[in-house]
């Protein structure tokens, strides 16, 4: 798993004077079924969030309000998505070191999972992420 498989995903917008739709089918439109669905939001100014990577589980960020940006580290390259839109969102396979940070006021960030919460599924360590993806190689 490399970095060119975080990709930002563009969702169908339903335009309509009475307010926009876009919806989001699990094995569709992003590329795993949909088992867990989390929400950030208050995240205080200068503030970050993240700091980790998962070994198995997938996740679909969305900005559903305001901004935020996703820096994603595959132990070799680092590249960083601006998300500020609710029609387009950034899948992140697993074993992808991801940190969030500037968040906007009032922003609302959206995280679709292919996994149920699971504490060992986590490397909060970075350190520790770096020798698993050695061990894999």
């Amino acid at each position: 798993m490399g970095i060119d498989l975080c990709k930002l995903i563009n969702l169908q917008k339903i335009a309509d004077p009475r307010g926009n739709l876009t919806f989001i089918e699990g094995g569709r439109h992003i590329p795993f079924e949909i088992k867990r669905v989390f929400y950030l939001y208050d995240v205080p100014g200068g503030a970050d969030r993240g700091g980790h990577a998962l070994k198995i589980c997938h996740q679909f960020l969305i900005a559903m309000s305001g901004s935020f940006d996703v820096i994603v580290f595959d132990g070799k390259e680092k590249e960083k998505f601006h998300l500020n839109r609710s029609y387009y969102g950034l899948h992140l396979p697993p074993m992808i070191w991801r940190e969030m940070d500037n968040f906007s006021s009032g922003s609302v960030c959206l995280a679709l999972a292919s996994e149920k919460y699971a504490a060992v599924d986590y490397y909060r360590d970075y350190n520790g992420f770096l020798r698993a993806l050695a061990e894999t190689k």
